[in-house]
């Protein structure tokens, strides 16, 4: 008693940063039922120390949230020895994604609106 059972242990974690709660809500249910853990968070000002919480296998960051924001978010994983090994998808609609997922290294990027499919398959692609 009191064990988890082994298939939620050996669940990859998403950790999804936005600050807007319907999309939070469509990217759960979606990766849930593709039977991984899924946290979100509208906030990133706290970043590594949520990473240290949560053990994220992947992590999508939207570029427009508010107070750190998800670039300077992104950089600072990406900076830090103890994090920058996690992958990190910028999860945006900003025109120059592309650009900025090269300037900033992070791992990939999924464009909003997004295909439900191709979210599933580029998180398949880079999760740990």
């Amino acid at each position: 008693m009191g064990l988890f059972p082994l298939h939620y242990i050996m669940k990859k974690c998403i950790l999804i940063y936005d600050d807007d709660q319907e999309m939070l809500f469509l990217c759960k249910e979606i990766l849930q039922g593709d039977k991984y853990h899924v946290e979100t968070l509208t906030r990133c000002i706290h970043v590594i120390a949520d990473i240290d919480l949560y053990k994220p296998d992947i992590i999508l960051m939207d570029l427009w949230i508010s107070e750190a924001g998800g670039e300077k978010a992104i950089i600072t994983i990406k900076e830090n020895p103890a994090t920058q090994h996690i992958p990190v998808l910028i999860f945006s609609a900003n025109v120059e994604v592309r650009e900025i997922c090269k300037r900033i290294h992070a791992n990939g990027y999924i464009e909003k609106p997004f295909d439900i499919a191709a979210l599933r398959q580029t998180i398949a692609d880079n999760i740990l």
